[in-house]
């Protein structure tokens, strides 16, 4: 490989959140918490940020902007973003959008949140799949606006699917303004066929809904996976569409938080321009557009090592821990491992595993309904570094 991606980068003193702000973020607590690890033994298998270092090109883009020696308000204003995004959606999914919806934001959270409060009403309610994403949750509650979920299928080996009956259901009450929709789906891994969105578009034209495609997690991808299909390639003229896209899980630059938010409906562009302005980040900016121009070869080889560790995550569990069942993941570099046969129901797994092995991961507490005892491992990361954090849980269960 011409990128190393078994290399170990030191993040201590960066203020990480990943090493810094686990206790707050997972166990809801602060440095009293006890536990019989100290911070740096921790095997950190938590947070969607990876354990890689960054592509050396976006570094170079970083650096040759602070070369200039200014770092003064900046804002988005030549094609040079619309130019790299559009020609990366272009080659890899055949999706094209107008250069006059592409708007930009610090992240895809803020951006819901600043959606639902742009076009939900009070008595208005969202809707969203579960097991979902928590923040999505959080975006409502910051807006005092209900939320309703419609609960997807899980089978025998842990394949989810959607129930498009209940979804309908839920998308016809009166007062349902908003679907988010997450494409791939997080945390279940699932990419979503081409069938399965024509339903859902056909459904959101029928009850004549505001959706939010949040795809995010769409460059990420099993060697065997179908192909990421924007959710604005089935709804290609339909005015409610807001598409968020992102370089930030692609290439490790969550931190740096520039977002891509596609915004058809001109009153809401408006609307979002008044209050958001048109500003941006200048390193952000910078490292967001080198991705998507000079970052598709490391993209490659972090998909490939990627397939490798979840290959290795399937036979070390199979070896070591043959009941927890594995979902299969064709997106993301996140694992969605059930251990209902390991564990009493309400159990919690992240204290378990924090005292038990020294490995931080996230259960149940940190997604929406239907996770008890559901774990996501994020294996963006050395393979020695994801082979001790395995070996340490399937210690503590076993012991």
């Amino acid at each position: 490989m011409k990128y190393n991606f078994d290399q170990i980068v030191d993040r201590t003193g960066t203020n990480a959140l990943k090493l810094e702000g686990y206790k707050g973020y997972i166990f809801n607590s602060d440095d009293s918490l006890d536990l019989p690890f100290k911070d740096d033994e921790f095997i950190h298998m938590w947070v969607a940020d990876m354990e890689f270092a960054c592509a050396p090109e976006i570094l170079d883009a970083i650096r040759k902007r602070v070369d200039r020696q200014i770092l003064g308000y900046t804002i988005n204003s030549d094609d040079r973003l619309y130019d790299a995004l559009s020609a990366w959606c272009k080659e890899r999914y055949d999706f094209t959008f107008d250069k006059n919806h592409l708007l930009t934001s610090n992240g895809i959270v803020p951006a819901i949140s600043n959606i639902i409060s742009y076009i939900v009403k009070e008595d208005e309610k969202i809707l969203f799949n579960t097991p979902a994403y928590c923040q999505f949750a959080v975006a409502c509650d910051k807006n005092g606006r209900e939320f309703i979920t419609s609960e997807l299928i899980k089978d025998y080996d842990g394949y989810y699917s959607i129930d498009f009956d209940d979804l309908e259901n839920k998308m016809s009450q009166r007062d349902v303004r908003l679907f988010i929709f997450c494409n791939p789906h997080n945390p279940t891994g699932r990419a979503w066929t081409k069938e399965e969105l024509e339903k859902i578009a056909r459904l959101i034209r029928k009850y004549n809904l505001w959706v939010i495609s949040d795809e995010i997690h769409c460059d990420i991808r099993r060697q065997d996976a179908p192909k990421h299909i924007p959710l604005g390639k089935i709804l290609t003229d339909y005015d409610k569409l807001i598409t968020c896209m992102a370089a930030s899980k692609s290439f490790n630059i969550a931190g740096l938080a520039e977002s891509s938010i596609i915004i058809r409906n001109d009153e809401l562009r408006d609307k979002w321009t008044f209050y958001n302005k048109n500003t941006v980040n200048p390193l952000n900016h910078e490292a967001t557009i080198a991705a998507y121009t000079k970052g598709s070869d490391w993209l490659k080889e972090c998909n490939e090592y990627l397939d490798n560790n979840f290959k290795f995550l399937d036979e070390f569990f199979a070896k070591n821990l043959s009941k927890a069942i594995i979902s299969p993941a064709q997106t993301t570099y996140l694992a969605w491992v059930d251990f209902k046969e390991y564990f009493n129901e309400d159990e919690d797994l992240e204290l378990f595993f924090a005292k038990e092995a020294g490995v931080l991961i996230e259960s149940d507490t940190t997604f929406v309904d239907h996770a008890n005892r559901m774990v996501r491992l994020n294996l963006a990361c050395p393979r020695s570094y994801l082979e001790e954090g395995l070996n340490r849980m399937a210690y503590a269960i076993n012991n």
